[in-house]
């Protein structure tokens, strides 16, 4: 009787959704009448939030043995003891790719009296249409354990979406890991199903082709299943020594195709192996196809697997090339020309295959080439164990020594083999103290890499040539940060933030940082006495991070608030007016004795930030902003590039007498900035009239020629500092440039402060590329001037000089887009910063592009700057 098991049905279906569920979705996707024209629907359209219900608990609930209870008392509270049935409860959560999408969900409290049913529909803040293809849900049942504490009766971890894209629905049956509590990771150790299948989870599958109506139904039949099943289900529950959690899902009408919102093309990721790039590539259509609004865009899932001809083909043509032949090989004139220009590619143009083959033909004559690692690397195959043999054992001991930006490239996400990511690690250990300080933020981002390529070691059985052994980064930056106070004082705080941070995986990691990096401080010389100087350090930031609070969120007014924060000081038993003496948190270099209560104050902006002057050694002042309740970590990012250009240019013998001001942030919503004694545009244009009548006031000299009555060397210095900081911010796309955030000093420095937008986000419609304001160009005497074509020939020659280091400047931003940085965090901020160096076109071309946007000007940008000093006047 064939037909019969494959009728066979579980006892226990849930229903189809009907009005008596907490929605109904017969008629979500198309009318009944076009019905029949569709076969399924995307989940793009799905807007709906993300729901399911937890049905019940089935199986026996390990119970410790009499010996157990006897090593541990406490067990006797358990709730699986009692004679009734325990009070379970579930907790539940959305996760992708190892991050929560959610907060943790729990079942209300019931009582159970013959079985544990909870029968409870879960709605969770997040749509259907948002969910990331990896998405899914962690079960864990919990019961009383001890006193106040719960202990997991088993978890399981289930996959929102099949094998072939689908949002799955109707019932499932969990499996479910006695004891644990619920691993949400992509290689989860709980899952919800495992390879063999009993008895009952063969009738399931069975069960799902009867509900989706490819098996035929017939009553009489049904009904023998039915009773058949519960035969069934009763003996396969008696001899199970597993637990089982049933949960329902939704049952749409159709299908629901895994869709995004937008097409979005994937970057490719250099040096990854194919394992790490079988990420969906969303498909282009033709053009004459995407004008047809009744036409799709379905993902095809082997899209972004090799075409088996081409890999064919490689192997093929490779082999031969990889003969003693190659050693020799050296191109001709126009194949030189060829690869000089791949190796003038920015480090985020990805490689085409033929574009690959030709480096690897001529990978030994490149050797010789620093430029040509990167690139070389990219058009290794890696899941060749025979290349990736003859790559990193072979050809990348023999290679010359790279420069920085290439070295920095390498330690980037798509490096995944530890052999690579070692030889990066040993180039930068040429590097001295002063450049490795300019790049320490980014090599602590860094780290997060490391951590992500060792967990790969598991799960990329396909490239067992590739190590995913320890780099040595963690050690190098330990190293030098035991060795040099300065360096190791930054590389602490910067540790410190990431350990406070919301993910707790990478605060974990950064926590094992900070433990070893402690120790090893312990074991140096003095060591005791400097680990104490980083803990008052953290007091001391503690301190004030308490009272910024509290005044911030206090309704006195400012005058009252000024007054409060000087008595704080003043008070002894805060220990702020005579500090043993310390190292400041922002600038190591400075050592500080204790806070000028009577010159400290408040400013008058939304989160009323403190000005404190601490009191130093050397009996010198220095004035810190000390900001709570704000990310700092954005302007710390910005002003370590301004300092990084203001190297760069220096080291041409270009000095823009640039200000780039020290800004550390100690926690993620908190820190110190550096304060210059200056005036913005504004308060100066109020008081004095115009610049020039400012700087004449504070620098008169009256027998100059050609410099309006001010000292020659101070209208030097304004002309320079502009013309550094227009460039600077233009690569950077600094955004909401008012007057308000534009400063000058009495000797004629020009900075800017407050760097809240940034890579061409701004408040402002229609923002200028680069900000020069009218002020700005008065100060200099008029457009007509010589200073201001002293001031544009500073420009375009700062922007040439910054030019060629665009590819530094890059790879430091790219390994900071997993910082959680908010004007960071989109992945095509590489590509922006890249357009802004103009690398497409020629110095000569580059440099009249930069001419023309620098004499743009905009109608709105006078008109807003107006409106916000009525914005900050009304708000004084």
């Amino acid at each position: 009787m064939p037909d019969f098991e494959a009728h066979v049905l579980l006892v226990l279906v849930v229903p189809v959704l009907t009005g008596s569920s907490p929605f109904s979705l017969s008629s979500f996707f198309m009318d009944k009448d076009n019905r029949d024209d569709f076969t399924f629907a995307k989940l793009s359209d799905l807007k709906l939030p993300v729901t399911f219900r937890i049905s019940q608990l089935e199986g026996s609930i390990p119970q410790p043995s009499v010996s157990e209870l006897l090593e541990n008392p406490e067990l006797r509270f358990h709730g699986a003891q009692s004679s009734a049935l325990s009070d379970l409860y579930v907790s539940c959560q959305l996760l992708a790719d190892n991050k929560p999408l959610t907060i943790p969900f729990r079942t209300s409290f019931k009582a159970f009296k013959n079985n544990y049913t909870w029968n409870e529909w879960i709605t969770l803040p997040i749509r259907y249409c948002d969910l990331p293809l990896s998405s899914q849900i962690t079960f864990t049942v919990w019961d009383i354990g001890a006193p106040r504490t719960a202990v997991p009766v088993g978890s399981s971890t289930f996959r929102m979406f099949g094998k072939k894209w689908t949002l799955r629905r109707g019932k499932h049956r969990l499996l479910l890991w006695a004891g644990q509590e619920a691993d949400g990771s992509m290689q989860t150790k709980t899952p919800s199903k495992l390879g063999s299948r009993d008895e009952m989870g063969r009738l399931e599958k069975l069960v799902k082709k009867y509900e989706r109506g490819d098996l035929p139904k017939s009553d009489w039949l049904d009904n023998m299943a039915f009773r058949k099943m519960e035969e069934i289900h009763a003996a396969e529950t008696e001899k199970s020594e597993n637990m089982y959690l049933y949960i329902d899902l939704p049952r749409f009408d159709f299908p629901v195709i895994f869709s995004e919102a937008e097409a979005q093309n994937q970057a490719t990721i250099p040096f990854a192996p194919p394992a790490a790039a079988q990420t969906p590539v969303t498909p282009v259509l033709p053009s004459y196809f995407a004008t047809d609004p009744h036409l799709w865009t379905i993902l095809d899932p082997e899209i972004a697997r090799e075409n088996p001809v081409e890999d064919k083909h490689r192997r093929l043509v490779r082999s031969h090339r990889s003969s003693p032949y190659d050693r020799e090989l050296k191109p001709n004139a126009k194949i030189r020309d060829e690869l000089n220009e791949i190796l003038n590619y920015a480090p985020s143009q990805p490689l085409n295959s033929e574009e690959k083959d030709l480096i690897w033909k001529f990978r030994f004559y490149l050797a010789r080439d620093k430029r040509g690692l990167t690139k070389f690397l990219k058009s290794v195959t890696w899941r060749d164990p025979s290349e990736v043999k003859q790559a990193v054992e072979e050809l990348l001991p023999m290679w010359t020594e790279v420069d920085t930006d290439d070295a920095l490239e390498l330690l980037g996400p798509g490096t995944v083999d530890s052999r690579v990511r070692a030889f990066a690690v040993r180039q930068l250990n040429r590097a001295d103290d002063e450049e490795l300080l300019l790049y320490l933020l980014q090599l602590v981002q860094a780290l997060k890499f490391e951590s992500a390529a060792s967990e790969q070691r598991s799960s990329r059985s396909t490239t067992s040539a590739i190590s995913y052994d320890d780099s040595g980064l963690t050690d190098f930056l330990i190293a030098r940060g035991v060795q040099n106070h300065t360096l190791g004082n930054r590389l602490y705080w910067y540790l410190i933030v990431e350990v406070e941070l919301e993910d707790r995986l990478v605060a974990k990691m950064y926590g094992r940082v900070v433990f070893k990096f402690l120790n090893k401080i312990l074991e140096s010389e003095n060591g005791s006495e400097r680990r104490e100087l980083m803990r008052r350090q953290g007091v001391l930031v503690e301190t004030l991070a308490k009272r910024a609070k509290e005044l911030r969120t206090s309704k006195d007014p400012r005058p009252k608030k000024i007054e409060k924060l000087r008595s704080f000081i003043n008070d002894s038993k805060n220990g702020l007016v005579n500090i043993p003496p310390l190292p400041l948190p922002l600038n190591a270099r400075m050592e500080i004795t204790g806070i000028n209560a009577e010159k400290s104050s408040v400013f008058k902006s939304n989160l009323y930030p403190f000005l404190l002057y601490f009191q130093c050694s050397d009996g010198t002042e220095y004035p810190v902003i000390f900001k709570d309740g704000d990310d700092m970590r954005q302007d710390q990012l910005v002003l370590q590039l301004f300092t990084l250009m203001d190297q760069l240019l220096r080291k041409e013998n270009l000095d823009l007498k640039l200000i780039p001001y020290d800004v550390l942030a100690t926690g993620p919503l908190q820190g110190m900035v550096q304060f210059i004694p200056s005036k913005t545009i504004a308060a100066i244009i109020s008081e004095n009239g115009t610049l020039l009548n400012y700087l004449r006031a504070n620098n008169p000299d009256e027998g100059s020629v050609g410099t309006y009555g001010v000292e020659p060397s101070v209208i030097d210095t304004f002309v320079r500092s502009c013309a550094g900081y227009c460039v600077v911010t233009y690569l950077l796309g600094v955004g909401d440039r008012h007057l308000d955030n534009l400063l000058l000093t009495p000797d004629g420095h020009f900075f800017h402060v407050d760097f809240g937008y940034i890579l061409g986000r701004d408040p402002k419609p229609f923002p200028p590329p680069v900000k020069v304001c009218k002020e700005m160009v008065d100060g200099m005497g008029g457009a007509q001037s010589t200073h201001y074509t002293r001031f544009k020939n500073y420009c375009f020659t700062a922007f040439t000089i910054l030019r060629k280091s665009a590819n530094l400047i890059l790879n430091l931003v790219a390994l900071m887009v997993d910082a959680h940085i908010p004007d960071i965090q989109h992945r095509d901020v590489h590509e922006q910063i890249q357009e802004k160096f103009l690398l497409n076109l020629t110095e000569e071309e580059a440099i009249k592009h930069f001419e023309a946007l620098l004499n743009e000007t905009s109608y709105f940008t006078v008109v807003l700057d107006r409106i916000h000093d009525l914005a900050q006047y009304w708000r004084s």
